[in-house]
């Protein structure tokens, strides 16, 4: 069978048509499945919202149809991803009430084993229209692997480092799309690029393969290209698959490619680094005390604190971009402010202002960082700033 798309060096491949069929072409074993099933919602109905009539049908994929029919559909798309994953293979599948404990049934009976049920809670959900519910913020990720007995990778390690060096929850509080990512077209259902990069990145290792079978507009097959894994992605819209061709023409440039990795990365929720350029000598006291000063205030050079401050849990000392250490806060977000009298105490030889924001850190334990952002602010000038914990990571 002839792809509908298929890159040059083959790392990213379209299929167009009913899932259930193409699935027998896929051809090959895979790492992971990302599947993003109908959730069964519309009803084919429009209502009217501040003068406006608005329609909730997203399609005839996603019509309500009865419970039996829900449960049939799961088993035999789901029976079929089970034969193409590896042995030591995972499957992620998002839902609502609606499909999600038909899925998790399904999976049971075929023999996956369940390891988590992810919450996904929209930071930025909007309120439900009805006023005889609570507000529809969450939906769900079943998270399984192709058999009980066979060990499955999971990036723990790197999962607790983009937590803070917190064991990483079952609950991720993720925004829902933002307007860069729908610049190509939009999906009714579009899942945001953040929620398959952390998904990519806890469950696989670059290189791997993984397969979308409701690929829509292909946001998997976009994080996986810009994570350095291979997709197959099988949708029965060519206008869907058109918008995910689109996308993958889009990031083709290096430098667009960066900017959209970047913004993938970032997390609202994310914990920070908190950058301090001091002289050597300086920087040996500040780890001999766990001691991180910075004057306090809005003149040049000083640091003012602002919303996101109560995220800060690391610093990291440099001499001119050179001779970096990171370590950990004692208190996430916690801070001081101390005079120049009080910093005398320890040592400190202070005299350029009255005020200072104080940092303790745990100066027993330095953290590896896997890579260094530029620290220069502009030209030859270093500055303290904040900056989020996975531009040090390395999180390929």
């Amino acid at each position: 069978m002839t792809p509908y798309y298929q890159s040059g060096n083959q790392d990213f491949i379209l299929i167009n048509g009913d899932t259930m069929e193409r699935l027998d072409c896929v051809g090959q074993k895979v790492d992971m499945i990302f599947a993003d099933p109908p959730y069964f919602l519309s009803k084919g109905i429009s209502q009217c919202i501040n003068g406006t009539w608005k329609s909730f049908e997203k399609g005839k994929w996603d019509r309500v149809t009865s419970q039996e029919n829900i449960n049939t559909f799961n088993k035999a798309w789901l029976s079929k991803c089970r034969s193409l994953l590896k042995d030591e293979g995972t499957i992620f599948v998002t839902g609502t009430y609606h499909n999600i404990f038909s899925v998790a049934s399904c999976m049971v009976e075929l023999g996956y084993k369940i390891l988590n049920v992810i919450v996904w809670q929209k930071s930025d959900a909007k309120p439900t229209l009805s006023r005889n519910y609570f507000n529809f913020t969450t939906e769900y990720i079943v998270w399984a692997r192709k058999s009980e007995r066979v060990p499955h990778f999971f990036n723990c390690d790197l999962m607790e480092r983009l937590n803070g060096g917190v064991r990483m929850s079952d609950v991720w509080r993720i925004p829902f799309l933002s307007s860069w990512e729908l610049k190509c077209g939009k999906h009714p259902t579009q899942k945001p690029l953040r929620l398959l990069y952390r998904i990519i990145l806890s469950a696989t290792h670059e290189g791997d393969l993984i397969l979308d079978p409701f690929a829509g507009s292909c946001t998997t097959g976009i994080a996986a290209h810009l994570l350095g894994r291979k997709f197959i992605g099988i949708d029965q819209s060519k206008e869907f698959l058109d918008y995910g061709i689109k996308r993958k023409q889009e990031i083709e440039d290096a430098d667009m490619g960066a900017k959209i990795l970047k913004k993938m990365s970032e997390n609202p929720e994310e914990v920070t680094v908190m950058i301090n350029h001091c002289r050597k000598d300086l920087k040996k006291k500040m780890i001999e005390t766990g001691i991180c000063y910075l004057r306090a205030g809005d003149s040049k050079g000083s640091l003012c604190i602002t919303p996101g401050f109560e995220r800060l849990s690391y610093v990291l000392l440099h001499t001119n971009g050179e001779d970096y250490q990171m370590f950990k806060l004692k208190s996430k977000g916690h801070f001081n402010i101390w005079t120049k009298e009080n910093l005398k105490e320890y040592g400190f030889d202070t005299s350029h202002a009255a005020y200072y924001i104080v940092l303790h850190f745990d100066n027993s334990n330095p953290i590896q960082c896997k890579q260094i952002p530029n620290l220069k602010e502009s030209g030859h000038t270093y500055i303290a700033k904040i900056k989020p914990l996975s531009d040090f990571m390395g999180i390929k």
